[in-house]
């Protein structure tokens, strides 16, 4: 009978084509086998290690346990011997998988590489998602992504199949998204080479952003490394009605936190608020978790949760996770470091920016703001989609705001592009007619992809320099990060208030207040949209975009051509030579916020993260030097002559001269790309010293041998000038919580001391001697052979 349970699944599944992209998996099991092509042939969610892990560490903490407790504990290497201490200690972790999107697996499969292992030890999956440019519509910019991007994708195709990796090809949607509908479920642990992996805390599991490095220690099957984070609690009351939404959710904490207010810590969303949230809008909550830099988000599994599994083909899993459920919730009892309590009903709808997603605004105040700051009020584009908001639910929304505007004849003034979150979303929305009514009231849609979100925008409407304003339902908007324009004002707000705004085409509309006038003159308010959470029907899959590892890829070929300019194999960095860092120059002083968009550029420079000497062209030319207040502008102190970054620092190396970035506060925040931290390693750079670091940055320096160390006085910033040489001392006797002394040598002869404090742990500075996390894995595997 079993078997007959199990047979009517699959054709059940068969009926609706969901067979070849869902889970299947024995519901009366206690440890669930996924049986689908694109898994990996022996997964499983083992619900019973996790609950004998979490019975372990609550014995010996005897207390209460938070959610995110529970599942990063039950992940433990060492349940039973780990020391556990929130904030200070670091976790040896086993995350159940790897995600990678296309720009970041380039680095993190040449890192694999370069480590010797015949094949992945943990499921792990490659999406392509960052390389398609929005120019003209989805279709045709597909095709030309295709054509550019062959060499990459070719390369990450037999990657993946020689190493055991799943590829999902050019079109099949943005990481998270897929990632939501195939791979995150409650209690999971998935690790993703993308800083908006947070995105998978809207089924409950907790799923971080790292770097390359990190991901390439997951699928050697060595333990992870993750500090022990702290929880801060946001209890959740009310009920969210009207125009308000999800997002206005995390605008709103974003605007408490701040966009370092996370860090260091888990957000873990509670409370009988919950409930009124749909699971994809608890993951556009999670995923702009990274804009206050926090760990990971997560909510509480509960029935919208398990809607959302059944309805795409997961319902086994619901029934397993109901079993399991006391372990997918918080302990009552429970304590967090920090909480925060926000009555959904009311919530305003929120518009945060411009250059930071913190800066909070209700919409009814931003055309009066932006008035008095000298923002353009007229928006010139609005747009759509993202991993944040490209849900059923969120283009449902939006074409419910659209269809009205087209009753009374109206269309967008502003421009308007839609992005669907991945094939399934797109196929959907085209059956159901969400995308022809967005499309007639003025929009395109465009590729299922990131595109204008990380600046794979082709745009053309206005020139460089040009002062502007545009609105989205993005996650970011950091200066020129759309765009590559730093004079256009970036907004972030829902998509249905994105949409509204689009239609009276500016910042001064509030749709919960104001009118528009018809085409027949007459005047008229938009109500507040509403529309289904899930389709009615079952999902449409679309085309089929997702080659599975085969079993044995020993015999594949990966081509790598040694003139390529898109890839390049990767050469050991050098090992530390046991001395001090003796009189290094200081390749710049960075002024204020300093993004890894400012590090390492997305956009264009996006075609060579496969390549790190020609990427490595692109280091700190965003940053402002505090000597010019200009970007891209250093002198150097060899020739006194004023250049561009990159070509200074390869002045340096060429010279053998070491050198220093000095940074303000929360350095490298935004994205996770490890190529902020591969490129001043690969170009000379040896320490980078600050007021405070982002959480995936600092680990990322690391991993390449560099010394991220912040100032024991933040106002020794100060003292520092971009003339003076600096010498770090004491490097034979670095050790874990030990401060580490910085030598400041000024022009006049002139000479200070001042501390530097890091957060190093033994195995980290074994990284630092070995020259690399890399370097290190090798020497091990060296030793054990």
């Amino acid at each position: 009978w079993k078997v007959a349970v199990l047979m009517l699944f699959f054709f059940q599944h068969a009926l609706n084509g969901g067979i070849r992209r869902y889970h299947v998996a024995p519901v009366l099991c206690q440890r669930a086998k996924v049986a689908m092509s694109h898994f990996e042939p022996n997964e499983y969610i083992n619900y019973e290690k996790l609950e004998k892990n979490i019975n372990i560490v609550r014995k010996r903490l005897d207390r209460p346990l938070t959610l995110s407790e529970k599942i990063v504990y039950g992940h433990l290497d060492d349940p039973a011997k780990q020391e556990i201490e929130r904030g200070k200690t670091y976790l040896r972790l086993r995350p159940d998988r790897v995600a990678m999107q296309d720009a970041t697996a380039q680095m993190a499969m040449l890192q694999f590489i370069s480590s010797g292992l015949p094949k992945v030890a943990v499921p792990s999956t490659i999406h392509c998602d960052h390389l398609i440019e929005a120019q003209s519509g989805g279709e045709k910019d597909l095709r030309r992504a295709k054509d550019i991007n062959q060499e990459v994708y070719n390369f990450l195709a037999t990657a993946g199949a020689k190493y055991g990796v799943g590829f999902w090809k050019p079109g099949s949607g943005i990481i998270h998204q897929i990632i939501l509908e195939n791979y995150s479920y409650p209690g999971v642990m998935l690790i993703g080479t993308d800083s908006h992996t947070p995105n998978g805390g809207g089924l409950g599991g907790i799923c971080i952003g790292v770097g390359g490095a990190d991901a390439v220690d997951v699928m050697a099957g060595i333990p992870w490394e993750l500090k022990c984070p702290k929880v801060i609690g946001v209890k959740l009351t009310g009920k969210l009605s009207g125009w308000s939404s999800p997002k206005d959710v995390i605008l709103k904490v974003a605007g408490i936190l701040t966009v370092k207010g996370g860090t260091g810590a888990i957000i873990e969303y509670h409370g009988p608020g919950v409930d009124s949230i749909s699971c994809t809008g608890m993951a556009t909550i999670c995923n702009m978790g990274a804009e206050i830099g926090a760990t990971t988000s997560i909510f509480p599994y509960n029935a919208r949760m398990k809607k959302y599994l059944g309805k795409t083909g997961r319902a086994d899993i619901a029934a397993l996770a109901d079993e399991f459920q006391q372990h997918l919730v918080p302990d009552s009892g429970c304590q967090y470091d920090q909480v925060i309590e926000i009555n959904l009903s009311e919530l305003k709808p929120h518009i945060n920016g411009p250059f930071t997603p913190d800066l909070a605004h209700p919409v009814s105040d931003i055309g009066a703001v932006a008035e008095k700051e000298g923002w353009p009020v007229d928006i010139r584009v609005g747009l759509i989609g993202s991993c944040t908001n490209s849900s059923y639910e969120d283009m449902g929304r939006s074409a419910a705001v659209a269809k009205q505007a087209l009753a009374h004849g109206l269309k967008c003034k502003s421009m308007f592009t839609i992005t669907p979150g991945s094939e399934q979303i797109r196929a959907t929305i085209e059956r159901d007619g969400y995308a022809q009514i967005l499309r007639d009231v003025g929009g395109l849609v465009l590729a299922n992809a990131c595109g204008p979100c990380i600046g794979q925008w082709d745009r053309k409407d206005i020139k460089k320099g040009e002062k502007n304003t545009i609105v989205t339902s993005y996650n970011r908007n950091f200066t020129g990060r759309n765009d590559a324009n730093p004079e256009t004002h970036a907004f972030v707000t829902s998509p249905e208030i994105v949409t509204a705004l689009s239609i009276a085409g500016t910042l001064k509309f509030n749709p919960e207040t104001d009118y528009l006038t018809g085409t027949d003159g007459k005047k008229f308010k938009l109500e507040a949209p509403d529309a289904d959470e899930l389709p009615k029907l079952d999902f449409d899959p679309g085309q089929d975009t997702y080659q599975y590892p085969p079993k044995d890829g020993s015999g594949q070929h990966v081509d790598v051509s040694p003139t390529s300019q898109r890839l390049q194999l990767l050469e050991p960095f050098d090992k530390w030579d046991g001395k001090d860092l003796e009189d290094m120059l200081i390749l710049i002083k960075v002024k204020g916020k300093c993004t890894t968009d400012h590090i390492s550029a997305a956009g264009p420079w996006l075609k060579f993260r496969g390549h790190l000497d020609n990427i490595s062209n692109n280091l700190l030319i965003g940053a402002i030097n505090t000597e010019n207040g200009k970007a891209n502008s250093v002198r150097n102190a060899l020739t006194q002559e004023f250049g561009p970054v990159p070509d200074t620092a390869r002045y340096y190396k060429k010279m053998g001269v070491k050198w220093a970035v000095i940074g303000d506060e929360n350095y490298g925040e935004g994205s996770s790309r490890e190529h902020a931290a591969l490129e001043p390693r690969h170009l000379g750079g040896r320490v980078i010293i600050t007021k405070s670091f982002a959480r995936i940055h600092e680990t990322n320096l690391k991993k390449q041998g560099l010394l991220p160390l912040t100032f024991a006085d933040p106002a020794d910033y100060n003292k520092i000038h971009p003339v003076d040489k600096l010498s770090i001392v004491g490097l034979a006797d670095f050790a874990p919580g030990k401060p580490l002394k910085c030598i400041i040598k000024h022009p006049n002869g002139s000479q200070e001391t001042i501390m530097l404090n890091h957060t190093f742990n033994e195995s980290q500075i074994e990284w630092f001697q070995a020259g690399s996390a890399l370097n290190r894995m090798k020497e091990l595997q060296q030793k054990s052979s």
